[in-house]
């Protein structure tokens, strides 16, 4: 039986290969896998074009997953420093990479990165755009921005961030009520500038019937962007993040009747009080579609330290419905992350995920932290190591300080909790001063 798309086929009570494989993944039968996918509450995005991709799931009741931004620009051109992120973020087990790339051959490093990654990989169209014509942004037309859609499509681009909920009526709610940080979505912002140049309609919301044929021609996964997404907390839960928000949920319905998959897309800066209902209203809304934040960043003064900012909230969030963290970086707001700025943005997002896969239930999350408790009771030193998030950090702190004993840390030495505890129950002497 033939089918389309991983929607398609669910629909049709076909189990596809990638399907198996996330069913083993997260230890649940390939049948309810299948049911999640057909409702449109999970979510598999695996471009039929993409052979190297190894697949995950995306939505209810699975594991909490993570995507790590990377890309050329025109200030940071350097390709091969790009694909070594890639290497570093795949040796690191993120589920999906986007390429950001928008300047020199974007094609090129695109196609690189698909062939190279198991990773789901994501792209941001039109930031390809403007240099794919190599022409001024009011200049492009309707059906240039669609065309760069497929040509992502092509090159085995799995998800791709459209911001088709900025129509015209969005754009006028936002001159209405005044911003402190306006569009801050860069998309967005392009989007909302060539409209009110051209005085047209957003070409992705004017077209989206168009828009889907491709994506379902490729089994690309929409993920329709929040380009009225907050910038500052301040902005949160106004009137043009809650306007776009409505319109993607009724863009979600009409992706689903065409069998296309859909992620949406959720704020980038929030406060802690304002999280909770904010998932809860995106899943009303958007009709339990996967939900992908970008943050939320919970305070607005921390710039070098929003990969903290963004794990506070990207933790909370995930605890109530989010789906998918976008990683955020110590550089956020300040430059091109490097490849260190890289990692600690990966663990950050690695350690709210986890912290709230326990919270959600999700199988084996709390049975790693016993793990780990374990461990530290019986002082197992290499066992701690193996179970950490980041085990090449936890063995280097520990070999810069070497304790006098080997069983203890150089911060407790011979009075270490675990060790007299240890050496108690066992009916050991207890000796501290020797």
């Amino acid at each position: 039986m033939n089918y389309t798309t991983q929607m398609d086929a669910a629909r049709k009570g076909i189990i596809t290969e990638a399907m198996k494989i996330v069913a083993i993944k997260e230890g649940k039968t390939v049948e309810k896998i299948m049911a999640l996918v057909a409702e449109g509450k999970v979510a598999i995005p695996a471009n039929k074009n993409h052979k190297s991709l190894s697949p995950e799931g995306v939505g209810k009741g699975l594991r909490t997953k993570i995507n790590v931004n990377l890309g050329i620009s025109k200030d940071c051109c350097d390709c091969e420093k790009e694909l070594d992120k890639v290497r570093t973020a795949l040796e690191m087990k993120a589920e999906a990479i986007m390429d950001l790339s928008n300047y020199g051959k974007t094609a090129e490093m695109r196609k690189t990165i698909v062939e190279m990654s198991t990773a789901m990989i994501g792209t941001v169209p039109i930031y390809d755009a403007l240099g794919y014509y190599d022409k001024d942004l009011k200049d492009l037309t309707a059906r240039e921005f669609l065309d760069v859609v497929e040509k992502h499509g092509q090159d085995g681009v799995d998800f791709v961030t459209i911001h088709a909920g900025l129509n015209r009526e969005a754009v006028e709610t936002v001159k209405r009520n005044k911003r402190l940080t306006n569009v801050v979505s860069r998309g967005g912002s392009l989007l909302f500038a060539w409209m009110e140049m051209n005085n047209a309609e957003n070409p992705f919301f004017e077209y989206y019937d168009e828009l889907l044929d491709i994506c379902a021609k490729y089994d690309i996964t929409l993920s329709l962007g929040d380009a009225l997404r907050p910038g500052s907390i301040n902005d949160a839960s106004d009137a043009s993040q809650i306007k776009e928000l409505i319109t993607l949920g009724e863009l979600t319905k009409r992706a689903w009747e065409k069998n296309v998959q859909v992620i949406i897309e959720g704020p980038g800066h929030m406060a802690l009080n304002e999280i909770e209902a904010n998932m809860i209203m995106q899943k009303r809304l958007c009709h339990g579609a996967p939900f992908y934040v970008l943050g939320p960043l919970v305070t607005d003064i921390a710039p070098g330290y929003d990969h903290i900012t963004s794990a506070i909230g990207g933790a909370i969030a995930a605890t109530y419905g989010a789906d998918f963290l976008c990683y955020v970086t110590p550089a956020e707001h300040l430059r091109l992350p490097n490849l260190e700025d890289m990692k600690e943005g990966i663990i950050a997002s690695k350690i709210a995920a986890h912290s709230a896969d326990i919270a959600k239930g999700v199988k084996g999350a709390r049975e790693w932290d016993n793990e780990m408790s374990k461990a530290r009771a019986e002082i197992d030193w290499e066992k701690m190591f193996d179970l950490a998030i980041d085990p090449e950090k936890a063995r280097r702190y520990r070999a810069e300080s070497k304790p006098h004993d080997e069983e203890s840390c150089s911060m407790c030495g011979k009075m270490c909790s675990m060790r007299t505890m240890k050496k108690i129950l066992n009916g050991e002497e207890l000796i501290i001063n020797d």
